[in-house]
């Protein structure tokens, strides 16, 4: 029998489920709005100037995008925060003068960690790291998708592309970006109770580093897994091989996973009420290279930094991860 929530809960933790809701529909909700105005006709010329726009003007999302500090700043994304809750822990202060690539740990299921982190501040990232102004970066094609797209550009997400990521980094000091490392892949292995990271082959984030001068920040989180429960698939499987043909063709793949609903606690799309510690590990200084890097020079520098990551591990294991099933393990 599925546990249901009871009729009479604090106005606060409605609040709370309401701010997840809101993100977790934030694209099926801006996708029917768009077909919902598609049927008014009066608005057919609106819609078609919108859609040639976003075709073959608008490169906002190659550009860093458009950040509004007010919809940032909604008090809602403190609640969303709070419903987990999420930790912000910060290992050490970042010098404005310089340029970031923070790197998130593990992909989870959608990444809600990393959105709060980096995309609201729900957790005071601004107050946290003054001067730092980052973009939480995902694939271009969320950029094809009407109103979502002006939408999630509002919050600071822009293209994962390379001009994109180069764009930013050069656009001046403080100005960094946000890559959720392990991508697609890395989410057909967020199980509860393991950190299963997807790295080794993951070099275009250290080439980025060296071109361009960024510092590297590993940024680990603790429950980011616990959040879904995950149906895997074996890799013979014909699940699993149609996860893969969608991860090739479409950049993205859909992981069977469970959380809760709005009103029960056993099955549904919203993330179950898990603590999600982030922690913003010591920034790897880069010096810039000249010209392509060597693989010597991008193997050192993978080296070093999942050294740090495995150093955060060490650090905080036994005190944020103590159910786990096992230890942190860099699976490919």
């Amino acid at each position: 029998m599925p546990i249901f929530a009871p009729l009479r809960l604090p106005i606060k933790r409605r609040m709370q489920t309401a701010a997840v809701l809101l993100w977790i529909s934030a694209l099926a909700v801006t996708t029917f709005t768009f077909f919902y105005i598609c049927t008014i006709k009066y608005l057919w010329p609106l819609i078609i100037i919108y859609l040639l726009w976003i075709l073959m003007y608008d490169r906002a999302p190659e550009h860093g995008g458009r950040r509004s500090n007010l919809l940032r700043n909604w008090v809602g994304w403190t609640y969303f925060a709070q419903y987990f809750p999420m930790t912000l822990i910060k290992e050490a202060d970042l010098d404005p003068s310089k340029n970031y690539i923070f790197g998130y740990h593990p992909h989870g299921i959608i990444s809600l960690g990393a959105f709060c982190t980096f995309g609201t501040e729900g957790l005071n990232f601004s107050k946290r790291f003054p001067g730092i102004k980052t973009r939480l970066l995902t694939l271009q094609t969320n950029f094809n998708i009407p109103i979502y797209r002006d939408y999630i550009m509002a919050h600071g997400l822009a293209s994962v592309s390379k001009g994109s990521c180069e764009r930013i980094l050069a656009s001046g000091p403080g100005n960094s970006i946000t890559i959720v490392v392990g991508g697609a892949q890395e989410s057909l292995a967020a199980k509860p109770g393991t950190m299963d990271l997807t790295l080794k082959k993951r070099l275009g984030f250290i080439k980025l580093a060296l071109v361009n001068g960024a510092s590297l920040v590993p940024t680990l989180a603790f429950g980011e897994n616990e959040l879904y429960e995950l149906y895997g698939a074996g890799e013979k499987s014909r699940t699993y091989k149609i996860q893969q043909l969608m991860k090739k063709f479409l950049g993205f793949t859909m992981p069977m996973f469970n959380g809760r609903g709005v009103f029960n606690y056993e099955f549904g799309l919203l993330p179950r009420r898990k603590p999600v510690y982030i922690v913003i590990g010591k920034p790897i200084h880069v010096e810039k290279v000249e010209g392509a890097p060597t693989t010597e020079q991008l193997d050192a520098l993978q080296k070093q930094y999942i050294d740090e990551l495995l150093a955060i591990w060490e650090r905080y294991r036994d005190k944020y991860a103590p159910d786990r099933t096992q230890e942190l393990q860099i699976i490919e």
